[in-house]
């Protein structure tokens, strides 16, 4: 996939998802990985000697952006810091199936994905490599490690803060490993089926916001009801890594969030695809999952996953929710609210399986395009440089042949995807549906 980046897409339905309109008939220039011009001025005669690529017939839509991902091994596998997956699972191997999953988002039209928790070498590792051209991937953003209390959420592959200044110096040395978003978790738990858990000091969580924009991050904290919510946009987040899961929203919070311009993240699918996997297992032989998920998943999935997830009351706590979610998040979206798509989960057809969803909430296809590419985008604090087909911004370009305004299933017609100005081959990539 390295390259370049120098090409011309021509004849072309340029869907601007900043406008919220479809320009017919567009022409687009890219020179080193970059939107130089968009005209339907004929921009070959220019650039004799680039690529051309003819999208007669098909619709330009931005690279897609998870907003939400842990990459893993494989679904459902948690890699702990005191306990990698490592030790249970041969690093050559891990590494491959992390870079098969990493495949399936470019194969599914995502040229960005923000890991919002990881075992911070490995995420970082994998972030150089993708940067260096070492790797075939989507762009990589990361967290890291999270922050958060002693013992509180997230806790096995997190930075733990209980009191700042006393632990400035160990805020200070996560920050020198360069998130490009730091995580927060805030979230005591009590709710469903979970046990109460330690929790940061509302003070706690503001010094530590203080200390991160002082140094120039911007900040994502999760949370999962409105109260919580709430202190994390008045102790200054960035961005909530979730909407409310536990209760219906107030009014006055879509208006608060609406006015601060703050973006949520879905994270639909995730609690969805339990009761999935245990009601509708034939999914995984289906569309993108036949394509992109391997015998060696599949099984574990069918046989192990899902037997634990039948007998599981948190299953149904979260059937049973997903619906209100849903809800909360047309709310916003109505409100005028930022709603950015991520899956919580680490693979390509999750992420369709989200914009599903989210049309499912009452979002219109416009609003699902715009959630799955420029509020992506806004969730990074790039807008600048990705999220739409725009010029200046990095040519990262997905191909479609069919309109996903008539239909938000049509965002997986894929004909081409490109990345940096480069054609992605997606025959190449290392998936199942490639013999790979």
């Amino acid at each position: 996939m390295q390259g370049e980046g120098n090409l011309i897409v021509m004849n072309v339905s340029l869907i601007d998802v900043d406008a919220s309109t479809t320009r017919e008939k567009v022409n687009i220039l890219v020179e080193k990985g970059k939107i130089s011009r968009i005209s339907t001025e004929d921009l070959r005669k220019e650039r004799q000697d680039f690529e051309i690529l003819d999208g007669k017939g098909k619709f330009v839509i931005p690279g897609m952006i998870d907003a939400h991902i842990h990459l893993k091994a494989r679904r459902y596998s948690a890699p702990l810091k005191d306990a990698p997956i490592s030790k249970v699972m041969d690093e050559t191997l891990q590494k491959e199936r992390m870079l098969q999953k990493l495949h399936s988002y470019l194969y599914s039209g995502v040229t960005s994905i923000f890991d919002a928790g990881n075992i911070s070498d490995l995420i970082y590792t994998l972030r150089a490599e993708e940067r260096n051209g070492v790797i075939t991937s989507p762009r990589i953003f990361c967290t890291g490690n999270l922050i958060t209390a002693t013992g509180g959420h997230g806790s096995e592959v997190a930075c733990e803060i209980d009191s700042l200044p006393e632990d400035k110096e160990k805020l200070i040395s996560f920050l020198r490993k360069g998130p490009d978003l730091v995580k927060i978790t805030y979230d005591e738990h009590g709710w469903g089926i979970r046990p109460y858990i330690p929790i940061l000091e509302k003070k706690v969580l503001k010094d530590v916001i203080d200390v991160c924009h002082e140094n120039g991050f911007r900040v994502t904290v999760h949370v999962s009801n409105e109260v919580r919510s709430r202190e994390a946009i008045n102790a200054g987040a960035d961005v909530l890594a979730h909407t409310v899961i536990q209760s219906p929203i107030t009014e006055e919070f879509g208006k608060i969030v609406s006015s601060k311009r703050i973006p949520l993240v879905s994270t639909l699918q995730i609690g969805e695809g339990y009761s999935r996997l245990v009601k509708d297992p034939d999914y995984l032989n289906r569309g993108l999952y036949r394509e992109c998920v391997d015998d060696d998943e599949r099984e574990f999935l069918l046989k192990t996953e899902r037997v634990r997830l039948a007998g599981n009351i948190w299953t149904k706590w979260m059937e049973l929710m997903t619906p209100v979610v849903q809800e909360n998040i047309l709310k916003l979206q109505e409100a005028g609210s930022v709603i950015s798509a991520g899956t919580d989960g680490t693979s390509g057809p999750d992420y369709h399986r989200e914009l599903y969803l989210l049309s499912q909430a009452g979002l219109t296809n416009m609003e699902v395009l715009q959630a799955a590419t420029i509020n992506g985008a806004k969730v990074l604090g790039r807008e600048e440089e990705l999220g739409s087909v725009s010029e200046g911004k990095n040519a990262d370009i997905v191909l479609l042949r069919s309109n996903p305004l008539e239909g938000i299933e049509n965002l997986r017609d894929i004909a081409a995807v490109i990345k940096n100005g480069n054609m992605v081959d997606r025959k190449e990539l290392k998936l199942p549906v490639n013999g790979l």
